[in-house]
Order: C-alpha cells, then structure tokens, then sequence
C-alpha cells in the first residue's frame, strides 16, 4: 500500500476517547492499520497534537502521544524546511476563497510532492484539495 498523510484530527480523535470522532477512529485504525505500510505526517501536525494535549492539561498524554510518534517505525515526520514553509505560506495566500489553515496547506504541498493520495483525517479540507479520508 502507498503512503498515507496523518492529519491532526485523526490523531486527536484516535487518542482521546472524548472527541467526537474517536470511535470511527478507533474502528477504523484497528480494521486498517495494521495493513499500512507507511505513514507521514510533518512536524506542524506533531506540534498541533502535542499542543493540543498540553494545553487541555494532559501533559503526560502530549509526551507519550510525541514519543510514540517518534519512535514509530511505520510513521516518518517531515521536518520543517524552509521551502516547504514558503510553499504552504504561498498556497495559504492564495486561497481566500478557502478556510485552510496553514498547517493544511504545508499539508497539502507536502501531499502533492509525494504523491499521496491517501489521508487518515476527518478534515474536509483534504477533501477539497483532491484528497481522500480514510476513514
């Protein structure tokens, strides 16, 4: 199976049993994901998950959820570069007609410059740019 991108939502929704989505997510993770052979995600999408997390008081939950993440051998996480930062802020820029947030576009150019088509996400915006959610 190729790559698939990691979304924040799916993430969160994966780990806290409280959002909304968490038991598609788990439905889902525990059908497929075992079946996936490589994950990606980049470090915006690390940050808003270990964020998230901390700043609803759940320290510990942000650090295991990062160290996790980091330590997967199914997950690679993009760093930040510059290049990939310009091409985001440059697509952010150019879509008023969208309520992307830049993270979506770093996302999406990321995407499109690996040829993912694929995203565990419950994010529409994914479906907007050309991208199919899983679930």
């Amino acid at each position: 199976m190729s790559p698939v991108f990691l979304d924040t939502g799916y993430l969160i929704a994966l780990e806290a049993s409280d959002d909304q989505n968490h038991e598609e997510a788990s439905r889902h993770w525990k059908k497929e994901g075992p079946r996936l052979s490589s994950i990606v995600t980049t470090t915006y999408v690390f940050d808003e998950v270990v964020t998230f997390f901390n700043s609803r008081g759940r320290h510990a939950k942000a650090v295991e959820v990062g160290r996790r993440l980091r330590e997967s051998q199914l997950v690679e996480i993009v760093p930040e570069t510059e290049v990939l930062l310009e091409a985001g802020w440059s697509r952010f820029r150019n879509r008023p007609d969208k309520q992307y947030s830049l993270t979506d576009c770093i996302s999406f150019v990321l995407m499109g410059r690996r040829d993912i088509e694929k995203t565990l996400a419950f994010d529409h915006h994914f479906e907007q740019a050309g991208y199919q959610l899983l679930p």
